[in-house]
């Protein structure tokens, strides 16, 4: 089910107007008022996110008064929420947000162009984890990184996020604590700075350290969905600009990340909304899908911890990639695809540690061997 109503299909108009609201009438041409289902009425609120007062007032409900006209409105577009996505409608208004800071960031809604000789699937997307499922590691560790070489802090200072990393790599479980106060320290680092020098040191940090990160074998994958016309949309918690770059080296439609507050072109230190991170992710894609005219029942997702689970569960297809141990029990419980393109990992999965380490030490001595 597409939940864009054809009147309101996205275009350049409607993404000036996410991004801009203006006065939204609930007139068509005829002058006669619409007549909405729950889908068209969420699709209509989603657009007319910035005139909410307005979009409940003159559409969910004829004029009765000021307070129930609000509650009803509320309750017809929660009840939609609920019946499109099983979400509440606080956590679809957070989606919305997320959405409109990436349109914003990017200045418009896409940030490739798709081929033109390829027809696309309307209505069919994949969404991609970027931290291990994209490239190795954790994206806001090579931030972090990267700010670092530019002086933006010193060595003891990223020092405990280089452990982060490291831990990180090795275990392939992601921690909410260590992903809260990644968030925080690199709010601090950007706080002040304008947004085109951290454009521009994003995109050296795309180039010089996050392309020879990437799995083949996931880029691989991308590319066949853009193959079948298919939108390819980049969901993480890294910032929205790292991510965005990201997408356009790769060609993707987008990205969906966390937004940091802009006031006069320099960074507040501030988030706009919550890290794009477990549940949020799922409330962005829900918004994104209402925008984009998307069916999810359509749409893939791909991801390496469990914490993705809402993301996973609310697409037709999901697919665990280099899982860590709890998504991959909730992948074998549910019958998800599972990929694991982690050569270690991977060895200790399919043969055990006890063998790999007798093969190990039969190879060092046979070398030592050899050496004698």
């Amino acid at each position: 089910m597409c939940l864009f109503p054809a009147r309101v299909q996205p275009s350049d108009e409607v993404v000036a107007f996410m991004v801009s609201p203006a006065q939204f009438s609930p007139f068509d041409p005829s002058g006669e008022p619409f007549s909405l289902s729950p889908e068209e009425l969420l699709a209509h609120w989603t657009v007319n996110r910035g005139g909410l007062r307005r979009f409940l007032e003159d559409v969910a409900m004829p004029p009765i008064d000021d307070s129930t006209q609000q509650q009803a409105g509320e309750a017809a577009a929660a009840a939609a929420v609920a019946d499109a996505f099983d979400l509440e409608l606080k956590d679809y208004a957070a989606g919305i947000d997320t959405v409109r800071g990436a349109y914003e960031a990017a200045g418009k809604a896409h940030v490739s162009a798709p081929d033109p000789d390829i027809v696309p699937e309307d209505g069919a997307a994949a969404f991609f984890d970027v931290d291990n499922t994209l490239i190795q590691g954790a994206s806001i560790i090579v931030f972090a990184m990267g700010l670092a070489k530019k002086k933006y802090f010193t060595f003891r200072q990223i020092a405990p996020v280089a452990l982060k990393q490291l831990k990180f790599r090795i275990t392939g479980n992601e921690n909410a604590d260590d992903v809260a106060e990644g968030r925080q320290q690199a709010l601090e680092f950007i706080q002040g700075r304008r947004v085109e020098e951290l454009v521009e040191l994003c995109e050296a940090i795309v180039d010089e350290h996050m392309n020879e990160k990437i799995w083949p074998d996931t880029r691989h994958a991308a590319e066949q969905h853009l193959a079948q016309g298919h939108q390819v949309w980049l969901v993480s918690a890294t910032p929205v600009q790292l991510a965005q770059i990201l997408a356009r080296r790769l060609g993707f439609t987008g990205a969906l990340g966390t937004v940091a507050e802009v006031k006069d072109g320099r960074f507040t230190g501030r988030l706009v909304g919550d890290i794009l991170h477990g549940p949020g992710k799922a409330h962005a894609v829900a918004a994104l899908a209402t925008v984009e005219g998307l069916d999810l029942s359509r749409c893939t997702a791909y991801s390496d911890s469990v914490n993705d689970v809402p993301m996973l569960s609310m697409v037709g297809t999901a697919v665990a990639i280099n899982p860590d141990n709890r998504l991959r029990k909730v992948a074998a419980q549910r019958g998800w695809e599972i990929r694991d393109y982690r050569s270690l990992r991977k060895a200790i999965h399919n043969y055990g540690l006890p063998a790999l380490a007798t093969a190990v030490f039969t190879l060092g001595g046979w070398r030592w061997w050899r050496r004698r």
